[in-house]
């Protein structure tokens, strides 16, 4: 799947996105639903004490998970991104990393950026969840 099989929208009269579409629209198919991302290595231990390393071993699984299912960040149609902060500063942060990164096209389509108290592994700072449209 490209991007020329995806319909992202802003419809006029709403506010303006950091990057994402308010809606997307993928044709009829197959979608592959990622088990939320986690900032692991191989030997599941987490990557690093700070957001920056942990999302660059995220984004790294991420693409490493994608490539498994045929998929790439551009066939991604849906993403939930998880933060362990309430502090805005840090949740810009961490979208700004995210969309510069390799994993950036994912975030183009519709996502959702939150703070969180807490994430399933101690010292865990951030999680991503993707939804990606595959071909056939």
């Amino acid at each position: 799947m490209n991007d020329d099989n995806l319909t992202l929208i802003n419809p006029p009269g709403l506010h303006p996105t950091s990057g994402y579409a308010h809606v997307t629209i993928s044709p009829a198919g197959r979608t592959a639903h990622l088990a939320g991302l986690c900032p692991l290595d191989a030997d599941e231990k987490l990557v690093g004490p700070d957001l920056d390393a942990q999302i660059d071993q995220l984004v790294a699984n991420a693409l490493t998970i994608l490539a498994a299912a045929g998929a790439t960040p551009a066939d991604v149609v849906r993403s939930v991104i998880y933060v362990v902060s309430d502090q805005s500063t840090v949740l810009a942060a961490a979208w700004h990393r995210l969309t510069a990164s390799a994993l950036g096209p994912a975030f183009r389509t519709a996502s959702t950026l939150l703070g969180v108290a807490a994430l399933g592994y101690g010292g865990q700072l951030v999680e991503v969840d993707l939804t990606a449209a595959l071909e056939g």
